[in-house]
């Protein structure tokens, strides 16, 4: 080891150098100037960061740079910690360290692969890489911030968690092969199948696992035509253990890509090798694809991802607060999950913003911070206002529990509340009457039209009423 014998000041203070010369004055003092060395040892050098945005941003926008800076001066073995202040409203920031992680993460990658070539015979292209060896090098191509740990479980996604728990501890020896996971946009699709591959890495770091989006899939085959090389294609796919295909709708309308994946499924399910899928859209509603690949497709599992509820919604918040060292409000977590009511990828982008704006303003993260952001986020997304939110700010209007909202209680603050809710439901959303009420404690969409129209008569004849229905209607529309 070739330890450059430093302090932990000097250190860092010879990395700014070489640091400010590479980047803009403006995003060094952004990003740089807040940063404080800690200690150094052992070969590395530990610095402090104000949030666990700072530290990402830096990871994503600088990762190379500081590589770079860090092992000229510390030495080949030299690495970078950072030390997080935890985000919260109390002075007393607790810190926490996150080490500076490698490109490879040697957990997930898969063993080379030894392919017996008789004499004369050429070597299998592997499309990934530039061919030539008989070991072969296949990169599982598995993001390894998507595990199971991480993935929030609900009633929306609870038989597809499942189903990825079943086939990690037995890959291709269970009744869910092939495993289809299908659902809208930013409902964890992606997330749920690498969790799957790194599950089996764990478990079983000898099986080959490779994960491919499908337009990949579909280049390498187009390319394999133009290069002739078909047959090394099918080769090498034939040779994976767990074959993880994304956004296989893709493939619709391509109907040689279909056919050669046809073969490589055929291959790889006859010979007990695990296969997960991922669509936008169910089975019966893929259109483009052919019939044989369709009943393929169900004989295993197909399970869906469906729109997360309040409580996963609030779960997702908060699994993403603890991983990233954030201590927020109880309010300001409600009203973003109250808020969007999409997909957790909006969640999660919402959560995002609001700290980006809180650390690069330095402003607290409050609840009126929240509503800034969600109005310009909604804006953006074009959101309708849920009735689960409507709910919400009514029942905190009055005082009630929500409980009580949807209980069958006659008392009259409550029957009053829940027609309110009602009537802004229905104007405020494009729900049927069937729904809202089903919202209400399982009203029929008879009282819910009963209650609008008792509403709208008692705001032309109840001032008191006018006043509770234009200040409920000033708290939805953000105003």
């Amino acid at each position: 080891m070739n330890m450059i014998n430093k302090d932990h000041e000097g250190t860092w203070e010879n990395c700014l150098n070489v640091i400010k010369d590479n980047i803009s004055a403006q995003a060094f003092k952004t990003w740089f100037t807040p940063i404080i060395p800690v200690k150094i040892e052992n070969s590395t050098l530990t610095i402090q960061v104000p949030s666990h945005f700072f530290y990402e941003w830096l990871e994503e926008h600088y990762i190379n740079l500081l590589s770079r800076v860090i092992k000229k001066e510390i030495g080949s073995e030299g690495t970078l910690e950072y030390s997080i202040l935890m985000e919260s409203n109390h002075k007393n920031a607790i810190p926490y360290t996150v080490k500076l992680p490698t490109q490879n993460n040697n957990s997930i990658r898969n063993s080379p692969v030894s392919i017996p070539l008789n004499n004369g015979e050429k070597q299998i292209r592997n499309p990934f890489i530039i061919p030539g060896l008989k070991k072969i090098n296949i990169e599982s191509n598995l993001m390894p911030q998507f595990t199971l740990d991480n993935f929030v479980e609900g009633e929306c996604n609870r038989l597809a968690r499942a189903s990825g728990y079943a086939i990690a501890n037995k890959p291709g020896g269970t009744a869910f092969n092939p495993l289809l996971i299908y659902g809208g946009v930013g409902l964890g699709k992606t997330h749920l199948a690498n969790a799957i591959g790194i599950a089996i890495k764990e478990k079983q770091p000898n099986k080959t696992v490779l994960y491919v989006q499908s337009e990949k899939f579909a280049h390498q085959f187009i390319d394999a035509i133009k290069n002739q090389t078909t047959n090394d294609f099918v080769h090498f796919y034939q040779m994976i253990d767990v074959l993880i295909i994304d956004d296989v709708q893709f493939f619709a309308g391509k109907e040689k890509t279909q056919d050669v994946f046809f073969s490589i499924f055929n291959h790889l399910h006859q010979n007990g090798k695990q296969i997960v899928l991922t669509s936008d859209k169910a089975p019966v509603e893929l259109q483009g694809m052919e019939q044989r690949l369709l009943s393929r497709f169900k004989w295993g599992l197909s399970a869906d991802l469906s729109v997360p509820d309040l409580e996963t919604r609030i779960a997702v918040l908060h699994k993403k607060m603890h991983g990233s060292g954030i201590e927020l409000p109880k309010e300001v977590v409600e009203y973003l999950a109250y808020s969007i009511n999409t997909n957790i990828r909006e969640i999660e982008g919402a959560l995002n913003t609001l700290l980006a704006q809180a650390s690069l303003n330095k402003k607290a993260i409050t609840l009126e911070l929240a509503k800034q952001m969600v109005d310009k986020f909604v804006k953006n997304t074009a959101r309708e206002v849920s009735i689960e939110y409507i709910q919400k700010v009514v029942c905190d209007y009055f005082d009630l529990p929500i409980e009580m909202l949807k209980s069958k209680t006659r008392k009259r603050e409550v029957v009053q509340a829940r027609q309110i809710s009602m009537y802004f439901s229905k104007k405020m959303t494009k729900s049927s009457l069937a729904n809202i009420g089903a919202h209400c404690g399982g009203k029929d969409h008879a009282t819910v039209l009963h209650a609008c129209r008792t509403v709208v008569n008692l705001s032309e004849t109840d001032k008191q009423f006018k006043v509770y229905l234009e200040d409920l209607e000033k708290k939805l529309t953000l105003q």
